[in-house]
């Protein structure tokens, strides 16, 4: 059972992280490249920000983004901004996003994301929760895959296992982390199963397009190629 209050005060310690290690970078920082192709450290900053705004429309009921071409400029305009300004946004659309989640409200209702997805409200702040993580490990400033909670890693794991079950392109998947911990995934493609171990942390970084699956350790097959996320 999703407790999304639980959720939320992992996100405001998540945010709180995000916070102090952004402070601690020079403001050439945002004008350095990111892990993300094509976007600077400022572009990921803005990101983060403007997805709190957008998850706290979901919360009331609004479209996500006005449209994704107007998702592509907010995150272009706000990119250069130096670090003190993009510090006081994230801190800004974080205390929006957890202002809305604390208004009463049916957590069991179905909302909509982006691209017609929908998804009970409940999962919201674990899809906020996120967004925060795995972009604090796309800044590309000493926070990785190795270091996000393991709480965290499981259940990103568990949700992107279930994201490409049954998918057309991707064949029989059995996925076992170090830890003992088994998923499995795809099933939509012909072929022979195929088993996938290795760490939790390079699990997820594949699963999750931020790592290429190298140190993963494969039986019956290959690696599958994952459609982008």
């Amino acid at each position: 059972m999703i407790d999304h209050a639980h959720d939320l005060a992992s996100v405001h310690e998540a945010t709180e992280r995000l916070l102090t290690a952004v402070a601690a970078l020079d403001n050439a920082a945002g004008a350095r490249p990111s892990r993300l192709p094509g976007w600077t450290v400022g572009h990921v900053l803005a990101h983060i920000a403007r997805n709190a705004d957008a998850l706290g429309n979901v919360l009331a009921g609004r479209p996500m983004y006005v449209s994704a071409e107007a998702r592509d400029a907010e995150i272009e305009r706000d990119a250069p901004r130096p670090l003190d300004v993009q510090i006081d946004d994230l801190r800004a659309s974080h205390a929006g996003f957890r202002a809305r989640a604390a208004e009463p409200a049916d957590w069991t209702r179905t909302v909509e994301l982006r691209n017609g997805v929908t998804d009970s409200a409940s999962r919201v702040p674990f899809r906020r929760w996120a967004e925060v993580e795995l972009h604090h490990v796309d800044l590309g400033i000493g926070y990785e895959l190795e270091d996000l909670p393991a709480e965290f890693t499981e259940r990103e794991i568990d949700f992107l296992a279930d994201r490409f079950d049954g998918h057309r392109e991707v064949p029989s998947t059995a996925l076992r982390s170090d830890g003992g911990r088994t998923w499995t995934t795809g099933g939509g493609a012909p072929g022979d199963p195929v088993a996938v171990e290795g760490s939790a942390a390079d699990l997820l970084g594949w699963l999750a397009g931020r790592r290429d699956g190298s140190a993963l350790a494969v039986k019956g097959g290959t690696l599958p190629a994952l459609p982008p996320l």
